[in-house]
């Protein structure tokens, strides 16, 4: 069955798209992504089993449904993160989870954060070097704060789904943020507002 990602990649090599190769061709796949209508999460985890796994690697992208241990306490919370994990922990990992990011400034921190892969190739050899460190430092990764949280294993609710490197521009920009407690566009508002932008 072919899959969202399947489809627009698709499109894009017969657009003379190649994923993640261009600048052009990121903002081609992340276009075509945002316009899609709401996404079927649901669909999405039951598609390619190959994807899935329960130990995610660090430096990769994921997507996964998750009910946080602290949820009524939060003022908001993502139910299905993207995220790229970046530290292990005691009982869980760090990550980063782009959804708290509005599109723009999404946009703006993965451009920095390609600057941090292994290599070129964008295959499943394609990873991020993060560390805490080096986003405190790098001016290109400057709207990493809000995305930074905190996963227990233990409250991780499916498996993780391995998002290609070649279709981190898609996933980035696809309408499957599933916030609770607030709409995605109060949490970029707070969001905007601890970064201090104000367009």
């Amino acid at each position: 069955m072919a899959t969202v990602f399947d489809t627009i990649i698709t499109q894009g090599v017969r657009s003379g798209q190649i994923p993640a190769r261009t600048n052009s061709a990121r903002e081609w796949f992340r276009d075509t992504a945002g316009k899609m209508n709401r996404i079927n999460e649901r669909e999405m985890m039951k598609g390619d089993v190959s994807r899935m796994t329960t130990q995610p690697l660090l430096g990769s992208m994921y997507m996964f449904y998750y009910d946080p241990k602290h949820k009524e306490e939060l003022p908001y919370y993502d139910r299905f993160p993207l995220i790229f994990p970046y530290k292990k922990v005691k009982g869980g990992f760090m990550g980063l989870n782009l959804h708290y990011l509005p599109l723009q400034l999404r946009a703006k921190l993965m451009d920095g954060l390609y600057d941090f892969a292994n290599n070129t190739r964008y295959d499943e050899s394609t990873k991020l070097k993060l560390t805490y460190d080096l986003m405190t430092q790098a001016a290109k990764l400057r709207w990493y704060a809000p995305c930074i949280k905190h996963y227990l294993t233990s409250h991780v609710q499916s498996k993780f789904m391995y998002v290609y490197p070649s279709e981190w521009d898609i996933a980035l920009f696809l309408p499957t943020e599933r916030f609770v407690k607030a709409r995605k566009n109060q949490v970029w508002m707070d969001t905007k507002r601890m970064l201090g932008v104000t367009k």
